[in-house]
């Protein structure tokens, strides 16, 4: 499995296609493989398609000391890009996936030619409309975590699915994604500290790159009101929205997920 080395830690990846690099970077349990049904498409379209598994995640494991900050994934994916040496590189981020994505956007324009995020996952503060952060998701990711750490690891994936996906998210989730979440249920011990910043005006008015956000028809309405908010200050942005598709979008309608992307992409860009 190739890898890339940042800071010491080997970033390990899927990759297809030749062309410009489309880096891609999963949310929360999830890894690499989260992307399984992107690559096929985006490669046939031309790109350089790399699915990142996050430092800590599959094919590696959590371990106790180990650092899963923001900060740390944000550093790891512009360590990436930057020893791709290829200039810019298109970005897509899915749910936590998302925030770090528009984070390297954020703090290394750069780095970025064209950003996508695809339901960004995260709060908003005060000057985005929100009030101060509540913390609900995170005291639910905590409690997921404290069950996994006890043992009661389906439990704890029930109940981390719950949180972004509703009622009976777990259950009805098809085999292979279960198994992304099992393989990966321990980093979310990691996760509980992760220091995620809340979106901000200033933040996002300060994205350069265009951006395509992406939500599902059926998502939770926290994910719609994030997005809302980002599409209210993002200078160049679009919005599409997915039928038919939860918070996993790319999962639940993988063929208009992608032509989305790939129409975003080949797009003229302003």
């Amino acid at each position: 499995m190739p890898s890339i080395t940042v800071d010491g830690h080997p970033i390990a990846y899927a990759e297809a296609g030749q062309g410009p690099p489309l880096l891609l970077v999963h949310g929360t349990l999830g890894d690499q493989r989260s992307f399984a049904p992107q690559m096929e498409a985006f490669a046939a379209a031309g790109h350089r398609v790399m699915a990142l598994s996050m430092r800590h995640c599959w094919p590696g494991q959590w371990e106790e000391g180990g650092d899963f900050t923001i900060d740390r994934h944000v550093a790891d994916v512009a360590g990436v890009i930057a020893a791709l040496g290829a200039g810019p590189v298109a970005l897509l981020g899915h749910s936590r996936g998302g925030h770090i994505a528009f984070r390297v956007a954020e703090r290394h324009p750069h780095l970025v030619r064209a950003l996508v995020l695809a339901e960004p996952g995260g709060e908003l503060d005060e000057s985005l409309g929100g009030a101060p952060p509540s913390g609900a998701q995170g005291a639910a990711f905590a409690r997921a975590a404290a069950m996994i750490g006890s043992g009661d690891v389906e439990g704890g994936l029930t109940h981390a699915a719950e949180a972004t996906g509703g009622p009976g998210a777990w259950a009805r989730r098809p085999e292979d994604r279960k198994r992304i979440s099992r393989d990966n249920a321990r980093t979310l011990l990691g996760q509980v500290d992760e220091r995620r910043a809340p979106y901000s005006r200033a933040s996002a008015e300060a994205i350069q790159a265009p951006t395509l956000l992406l939500g599902g028809d059926q998502s939770q309405p926290q994910f719609g009101r994030i997005m809302d908010a980002l599409e209210r200050v993002i200078p160049h942005v679009r919005r599409v929205t997915i039928a038919r598709a939860t918070h996993g979008l790319n999962n639940d309608n993988p063929a208009d997920f992608n032509a989305a992307v790939l129409a975003f992409l080949a797009a003229p860009k302003s």
